[in-house]
Protein backbone atom coordinates (compact mmCIF):
# COMPACT_ATOMS: atom_id res chain seq x y z
CA UNK A 1 0.00 0.00 0.00
CA UNK A 2 1.38 3.78 -0.53
CA UNK A 3 0.15 6.55 1.50
CA UNK A 4 1.12 9.77 0.84
CA UNK A 5 -0.23 13.43 2.53
CA UNK A 6 -2.08 15.86 0.21
CA UNK A 7 -3.25 19.36 0.72
CA UNK A 8 -6.73 19.41 1.77
CA UNK A 9 -8.34 23.09 2.09
CA UNK A 10 -5.51 24.20 3.41
CA UNK A 11 -4.21 21.41 5.81
CA UNK A 12 -2.79 17.99 4.83
CA UNK A 13 -4.36 14.97 4.56
CA UNK A 14 -3.87 11.11 4.36
CA UNK A 15 -4.38 9.55 0.89
CA UNK A 16 -4.41 6.17 -0.59
CA UNK A 17 -3.25 5.59 -4.18
CA UNK A 18 -5.10 3.04 -6.20
CA UNK A 19 -3.57 3.21 -9.60
CA UNK A 20 -4.00 6.34 -10.89
CA UNK A 21 -6.45 7.63 -8.17
CA UNK A 22 -6.06 8.61 -4.75
CA UNK A 23 -8.72 7.53 -2.24
CA UNK A 24 -8.97 10.31 0.29
CA UNK A 25 -9.18 8.06 3.48
CA UNK A 26 -10.45 10.56 6.03
CA UNK A 27 -13.53 10.86 3.94
CA UNK A 28 -13.92 7.25 3.09
CA UNK A 29 -12.89 5.97 6.54
CA UNK A 30 -13.50 9.13 8.93
CA UNK A 31 -12.81 7.15 12.48
CA UNK A 32 -9.57 6.20 11.21
CA UNK A 33 -6.55 8.36 12.63
CA UNK A 34 -5.52 11.41 10.09
CA UNK A 35 -1.89 11.34 10.11
CA UNK A 36 0.73 8.45 9.15
CA UNK A 37 1.95 8.13 13.28
CA UNK A 38 -1.98 8.11 14.48
CA UNK A 39 -2.66 5.21 11.72
CA UNK A 40 0.94 3.28 12.38
CA UNK A 41 0.43 3.27 15.93
CA UNK A 42 -2.85 1.12 15.14
CA UNK A 43 -0.85 -1.42 14.51
CA UNK A 44 -1.04 -3.55 11.59
CA UNK A 45 -4.86 -3.72 12.09
CA UNK A 46 -5.18 -0.21 11.13
CA UNK A 47 -3.32 -0.60 8.28
CA UNK A 48 -5.39 -3.39 7.32
CA UNK A 49 -8.46 -1.66 7.67
CA UNK A 50 -7.06 1.52 5.59
CA UNK A 51 -6.32 -0.63 2.47
CA UNK A 52 -9.45 -2.59 2.99
CA UNK A 53 -11.11 0.44 2.66
CA UNK A 54 -9.47 2.30 -0.14
CA UNK A 55 -9.96 -0.69 -2.15
CA UNK A 56 -13.69 -0.09 -1.68
CA UNK A 57 -14.08 3.25 -1.76
CA UNK A 58 -15.83 5.11 -4.32
CA UNK A 59 -18.24 8.55 -5.14
CA UNK A 60 -16.79 11.93 -3.49
CA UNK A 61 -13.42 10.07 -1.46
CA UNK A 62 -12.01 9.08 -4.56
CA UNK A 63 -10.08 11.78 -6.77
CA UNK A 64 -7.24 11.65 -9.58
CA UNK A 65 -3.66 11.75 -8.59
CA UNK A 66 -2.99 14.53 -10.74
CA UNK A 67 -2.59 18.13 -9.26
CA UNK A 68 -2.10 17.19 -6.05
CA UNK A 69 -0.47 19.30 -4.06
CA UNK A 70 1.76 17.26 -1.64
CA UNK A 71 3.05 17.73 2.25
CA UNK A 72 5.69 15.63 3.89
CA UNK A 73 4.84 12.02 3.82
CA UNK A 74 4.95 12.71 7.56
CA UNK A 75 4.61 16.44 8.44
CA UNK A 76 4.71 15.63 11.78
CA UNK A 77 7.45 13.06 13.04
CA UNK A 78 8.14 12.93 16.64
CA UNK A 79 12.06 12.05 15.33
CA UNK A 80 14.12 12.65 12.44
CA UNK A 81 16.90 11.09 12.61
CA UNK A 82 19.47 11.05 10.23
CA UNK A 83 22.89 8.90 9.09
CA UNK A 84 25.82 10.60 7.71
CA UNK A 85 28.67 8.52 5.91
CA UNK A 86 26.64 5.67 5.86
CA UNK A 87 28.07 4.33 2.37
CA UNK A 88 32.08 3.83 1.85
CA UNK A 89 32.76 5.73 -1.21
CA UNK A 90 30.66 8.66 0.00
CA UNK A 91 32.71 8.55 3.01
CA UNK A 92 35.79 8.39 0.45
CA UNK A 93 34.86 11.27 -1.45
CA UNK A 94 34.37 13.50 1.84
CA UNK A 95 37.41 12.42 2.77
CA UNK A 96 36.85 10.94 6.11
CA UNK A 97 38.42 8.24 7.78
CA UNK A 98 36.58 5.18 6.59
CA UNK A 99 37.86 3.25 9.23
CA UNK A 100 36.13 4.88 12.11
CA UNK A 101 33.02 5.34 10.03
CA UNK A 102 32.76 1.40 9.63
CA UNK A 103 32.71 1.38 13.60
CA UNK A 104 30.04 3.57 14.63
CA UNK A 105 27.97 5.70 12.62
CA UNK A 106 27.79 9.38 12.61
CA UNK A 107 24.15 9.93 13.65
CA UNK A 108 22.17 13.46 14.10
CA UNK A 109 18.84 14.95 14.01
CA UNK A 110 16.79 17.14 11.70
CA UNK A 111 13.76 19.07 12.61
CA UNK A 112 10.45 19.25 11.10
CA UNK A 113 10.61 22.62 9.81
CA UNK A 114 13.38 21.15 7.54
CA UNK A 115 10.74 19.38 5.57
CA UNK A 116 8.81 19.96 2.27
CA UNK A 117 6.53 17.25 0.31
CA UNK A 118 6.59 15.78 -2.93
CA UNK A 119 6.94 18.77 -6.05
CA UNK A 120 7.45 21.94 -3.12
CA UNK A 121 10.22 24.05 -3.48
CA UNK A 122 13.51 23.38 -1.64
CA UNK A 123 14.86 27.01 -0.59
CA UNK A 124 18.17 27.92 -1.47
CA UNK A 125 18.85 29.92 2.18
CA UNK A 126 19.83 33.68 2.11
CA UNK A 127 23.04 32.90 4.35
CA UNK A 128 24.31 30.46 1.48
CA UNK A 129 24.53 29.35 -1.61
CA UNK A 130 26.12 26.40 -0.62
CA UNK A 131 23.27 23.88 -0.96
CA UNK A 132 23.80 20.41 -1.92
CA UNK A 133 21.61 17.45 -2.94
CA UNK A 134 21.83 14.23 -0.69
CA UNK A 135 19.41 11.11 -2.15
CA UNK A 136 18.62 8.94 0.65
CA UNK A 137 16.22 6.15 1.85
CA UNK A 138 13.93 6.60 4.23
CA UNK A 139 12.83 3.83 7.21
CA UNK A 140 9.62 4.54 9.12
CA UNK A 141 9.13 2.73 12.07
CA UNK A 142 5.97 1.32 13.09
CA UNK A 143 5.57 0.63 16.83
CA UNK A 144 7.33 1.47 19.76
CA UNK A 145 10.72 0.37 21.05
CA UNK A 146 13.98 0.44 23.16
CA UNK A 147 17.21 -1.76 22.46
CA UNK A 148 15.90 -3.69 19.64
CA UNK A 149 17.69 -6.52 18.38
CA UNK A 150 18.60 -6.09 14.82
CA UNK A 151 17.80 -10.06 14.73
CA UNK A 152 13.88 -8.79 14.93
CA UNK A 153 14.44 -4.49 14.24
CA UNK A 154 12.11 -5.10 10.78
CA UNK A 155 9.51 -5.82 12.27
CA UNK A 156 9.50 -2.78 13.92
CA UNK A 157 9.62 -0.90 10.28
CA UNK A 158 6.03 -0.01 8.78
CA UNK A 159 7.77 0.79 5.27
CA UNK A 160 9.75 3.46 3.54
CA UNK A 161 9.81 6.78 1.71
CA UNK A 162 12.78 9.21 -0.22
CA UNK A 163 14.53 11.96 1.10
CA UNK A 164 16.72 14.37 -0.69
CA UNK A 165 18.56 15.54 2.94
CA UNK A 166 19.49 19.08 1.30
CA UNK A 167 22.80 20.70 3.00
CA UNK A 168 24.01 24.01 3.48
CA UNK A 169 27.64 22.79 3.25
CA UNK A 170 29.58 25.87 4.48
CA UNK A 171 27.38 26.01 7.48
CA UNK A 172 27.85 21.75 7.72
CA UNK A 173 32.03 22.47 8.25
CA UNK A 174 31.37 25.14 10.58
CA UNK A 175 32.00 22.84 13.49
CA UNK A 176 32.18 19.30 14.36
CA UNK A 177 28.26 19.22 14.98
CA UNK A 178 26.46 19.33 11.25
CA UNK A 179 23.27 20.89 12.81
CA UNK A 180 23.52 24.16 11.12
CA UNK A 181 23.99 22.78 7.71
CA UNK A 182 21.60 20.18 7.86
CA UNK A 183 18.64 22.59 9.31
CA UNK A 184 17.55 25.54 7.34
CA UNK A 185 14.02 25.59 6.65
CA UNK A 186 12.93 24.07 3.70
CA UNK A 187 15.97 22.06 3.07
CA UNK A 188 14.70 18.45 2.75
CA UNK A 189 12.40 17.03 0.62
CA UNK A 190 10.08 14.25 1.49
CA UNK A 191 7.85 11.77 -0.29
CA UNK A 192 5.90 11.36 -1.98
CA UNK A 193 4.74 8.17 -0.77
CA UNK A 194 4.87 6.05 1.93
CA UNK A 195 5.36 2.30 0.83
CA UNK A 196 4.72 -0.72 2.95
CA UNK A 197 7.26 -3.03 4.04
CA UNK A 198 5.61 -6.02 2.32
CA UNK A 199 5.61 -4.00 -1.11
CA UNK A 200 9.71 -3.39 -0.70
CA UNK A 201 12.88 -6.07 -0.72
CA UNK A 202 13.72 -7.07 3.24
CA UNK A 203 15.14 -4.38 4.86
CA UNK A 204 15.41 -1.78 1.96
CA UNK A 205 18.17 -3.75 0.36
CA UNK A 206 19.32 -3.78 -3.24
CA UNK A 207 17.19 -0.79 -4.26
CA UNK A 208 18.84 1.52 -6.76
CA UNK A 209 18.78 4.88 -5.33
CA UNK A 210 19.77 7.77 -7.93
CA UNK A 211 19.92 11.65 -7.94
CA UNK A 212 19.42 13.96 -11.49
CA UNK A 213 19.78 17.30 -10.98
CA UNK A 214 18.11 18.91 -13.85
CA UNK A 215 17.81 15.60 -15.57
CA UNK A 216 21.73 14.89 -15.44
CA UNK A 217 22.58 11.78 -13.03
CA UNK A 218 24.33 12.90 -10.22
CA UNK A 219 24.33 10.10 -7.65
CA UNK A 220 23.66 6.39 -8.93
CA UNK A 221 24.62 3.78 -6.64
CA UNK A 222 22.49 0.95 -4.18
CA UNK A 223 21.58 0.53 -0.93
CA UNK A 224 23.33 -2.99 -0.93
CA UNK A 225 26.54 -1.00 -0.23
CA UNK A 226 25.25 1.02 2.98
CA UNK A 227 27.55 0.31 5.70
CA UNK A 228 24.86 0.26 8.63
CA UNK A 229 22.42 -1.92 7.15
CA UNK A 230 18.76 -0.82 8.66
CA UNK A 231 18.32 -3.58 10.93
CA UNK A 232 21.97 -2.73 12.73
CA UNK A 233 20.53 0.85 12.47
CA UNK A 234 17.53 0.58 14.45
CA UNK A 235 19.69 -1.59 17.10
CA UNK A 236 22.34 0.83 17.46
CA UNK A 237 20.02 3.43 17.62
CA UNK A 238 17.60 2.08 20.61
CA UNK A 239 20.46 1.55 22.67
CA UNK A 240 20.19 5.54 22.88
CA UNK A 241 16.58 6.12 22.64
CA UNK A 242 13.46 4.30 22.23
CA UNK A 243 11.61 4.93 18.75
CA UNK A 244 7.77 5.35 18.04
CA UNK A 245 5.99 5.12 15.28
CA UNK A 246 5.88 7.68 12.78
CA UNK A 247 9.75 8.15 13.57
CA UNK A 248 12.10 8.23 10.78
CA UNK A 249 15.51 6.82 10.22
CA UNK A 250 17.13 8.31 6.70
CA UNK A 251 19.79 6.26 6.05
CA UNK A 252 22.34 7.90 4.73
CA UNK A 253 23.76 9.25 1.26
CA UNK A 254 26.26 7.38 -1.25
CA UNK A 255 28.63 9.28 -3.39
CA UNK A 256 28.45 11.52 -6.27
CA UNK A 257 27.14 14.89 -4.26
CA UNK A 258 27.82 18.08 -4.95
CA UNK A 259 30.53 19.40 -2.58
CA UNK A 260 32.55 16.78 -3.60
CA UNK A 261 32.60 17.65 -7.59
CA UNK A 262 35.50 19.54 -9.00
CA UNK A 263 34.31 22.63 -9.30
CA UNK A 264 31.75 22.06 -6.73
CA UNK A 265 27.92 21.42 -7.84
CA UNK A 266 25.18 23.66 -5.95
CA UNK A 267 21.31 23.46 -6.54
CA UNK A 268 20.14 26.87 -7.35
CA UNK A 269 17.11 28.81 -7.72
CA UNK A 270 15.39 27.23 -11.26
CA UNK A 271 16.69 23.98 -11.35
CA UNK A 272 14.81 20.84 -10.35
CA UNK A 273 16.59 18.02 -8.70
CA UNK A 274 15.06 14.54 -8.12
CA UNK A 275 15.57 11.51 -6.17
CA UNK A 276 14.58 8.31 -7.40
CA UNK A 277 14.82 5.01 -5.73
CA UNK A 278 13.64 1.88 -6.84
CA UNK A 279 10.17 0.57 -6.17
CA UNK A 280 9.75 3.17 -3.78
CA UNK A 281 8.99 6.35 -5.42
CA UNK A 282 10.07 9.21 -7.53
CA UNK A 283 10.52 12.95 -5.47
CA UNK A 284 11.19 15.69 -7.42
CA UNK A 285 11.22 19.13 -5.86
CA UNK A 286 12.02 22.75 -7.76
CA UNK A 287 14.62 24.70 -6.37
CA UNK A 288 13.73 28.23 -5.36
CA UNK A 289 15.70 31.29 -3.60
CA UNK A 290 14.59 32.17 -0.15
CA UNK A 291 11.85 35.51 0.04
Amino acid sequence: MRILAFDKSGKPALGVRRGDEVVDLAMAAPDLPSDLPGLLSGGSDALERAKSVANAANGNAVMSGEGLTYHPTIWNPGKIICVGLNYAAHAAEAQSDTSSVQEYPSLFLRVATTLVGHEQSLVVPKASSNFDFEAEMVAVIGKSGHCISKSNALDYVAGYSVFNEGSVRDYQFKSAQWTSGKNFDASGGFGPDFVTADEVPSGGKGLRIQTRLNGETMQDANTETMIFDVPTLIEIITEVMTLHPGDIIVTGTPEGVGFARKPPVWMKPGDTCEIDLEGVGLLRNPISAAS
